[in-house]
């Protein structure tokens, strides 16, 4: 028989504790937020439709960008019990220079259409994580800009090869002489993907005041507001532009660019050079003979060829023929610290993360940025207390199963 009795105050007070109230709109929404898909949420209902379609979208069917996060889902972690994972070491040495996770913020082009503050907020984020931040060609603060706002983070550059290779020469130059330690080549643009939410928001730069753009303003006043009143959107490496994204592109970047620009590029490059954009083994192996120090796998996080091979399909076969030779990093689809150790049990050096970061940006500017690098580097770190693994050089693949999923029937 249960017994009841009448329910006293002093048993109840301790029950009744109210959560304080937080009076910042902002932190409120921020501390809601969990998961990076959480921050897209937030995203999505803060910014106007082209900025946020044009962050979150891919090339066509976005084939290649579902498929890349279906690879990471589709893993099996195999957890070693019984280890000391009290204090877990999750830094390394990553392209000559210390870094806190194997994380570092990818290159982003027109970043002050998300928020507008854009790479500073990225940057200096960054900075108090102790992670590399790396500055698009594209991007709209300049690389004299970032490294005022971050003397004291690491600085990559990331470059787009254009038809006019002086002007190519002159941002190698700014980047060297801003103190920017390693130089991103991608290339993976010879010409621009169909990425068909731009053209059917008709995005445009800076973006254009229709009809449609001012009835999906409303709702999203402070978005505008900062956008009206703040300075015009200016590029580090290109001048005003009015067409779409993708037209840019087309008429910006060289479809001639072989392997033979790379020998140029590194007499020119003092520091390390790493190649964002590679896609295949074949490639991979061809790159180590011309004096690069990485590699990143990377379909451009689905927004070029749809129906792109998967990087982190391609992380074990590239890392077994070339691993020893140069340092592996990878990006497309990471959404959460599990996969950040995933790609590094299975010879990742280091990831780059782009749209999880643009999504906290676009939620909250640099407090948002914050919140999405808090997501990840805890994910991170407690991963790896649940594999039993207390330091990164622990990672094997024997961690991981890839499972089977979208298994090629031809090679």
């Amino acid at each position: 028989m249960i017994q009841r009795r009448f329910p006293r105050l002093k048993d109840l007070a301790p029950l009744m504790r109210f959560k304080r109230f937080e009076p910042n709109a902002k932190k409120r929404r921020l501390e809601k937020a969990l998961t990076i898909y959480d921050l897209r949420e937030i995203a999505k209902r803060r910014t106007p439709q082209a900025p946020f379609d044009y962050t979150d979208g891919g090339a066509e069917k976005e084939l290649s960008l579902s498929r890349a996060r279906r690879a990471f889902e589709n893993i099996e972690f195999h957890p070693n019990i019984l280890r000391d994972v009290s204090k877990v070491n999750t830094s390394s040495l990553v392209l000559g220079g210390p870094s806190a996770f194997p994380l570092s913020i990818a290159p982003t082009g027109f970043t002050r259409m998300m928020h507008t503050e854009g790479e500073l907020a990225g940057a200096t984020a960054a900075a108090d994580f102790g992670i590399p931040f790396t500055l698009s060609t594209m991007g709209t603060a300049s690389i004299e800009q970032v490294a005022a706002v971050q003397p004291l983070g690491r600085r990559w550059f990331q470059l787009y090869l254009w038809t006019d290779r002086e002007q190519s020469l002159e941002l190698i130059h700014r980047a060297r002489d801003s103190g920017y330690d390693t130089l991103f080549v991608t290339v993976d643009v010879p010409v621009a993907g169909a990425r068909l939410r731009d053209k059917r928001n008709g995005m445009s730069i800076p973006p254009a005041l229709t009809m449609k753009t001012i009835t999906n303003a409303i709702p999203r006043p402070e978005w505008w507001f900062n956008f009206i009143t703040t300075p015009p959107l200016e590029f580090a490496s290109l001048n005003n532009w009015g067409g779409t994204v993708g037209e840019l592109i087309d008429k910006m970047f060289d479809p001639t660019v072989t392997f033979d620009d790379l020998k140029w590029i590194r007499s020119e490059w003092p520091g390390k050079l790493v190649i964002k954009g590679v896609q295949s083994v074949e490639d991979a192996v061809a790159l180590t003979k011309y004096g690069v120090d990485g590699i990143v796998l990377s379909n451009h996080g689905g927004r070029q060829l749809d129906r792109a091979p998967i990087p982190f399909h391609l992380l074990p076969e590239v890392n077994r023929e070339v691993g020893k030779d140069v340092e592996l990093m990878i990006d497309t689809g990471i959404m959460s610290g599990a996969d950040v150790v995933a790609a590094v049990a299975m010879g990742a050096k280091s990831t780059m993360i782009g749209r999880a970061y643009l999504y906290g940006l676009m939620a909250g500017g640099h407090s948002g940025v914050v919140r999405s690098l808090e997501i990840l580097t805890g994910e991170i770190t407690r991963t790896m207390q649940l594999l039993g693994v207390a330091d990164l050089s622990e990672l094997k693949p024997n961690h991981v199963t890839q499972l089977q999923d979208l298994v090629p029937i031809t090679r």
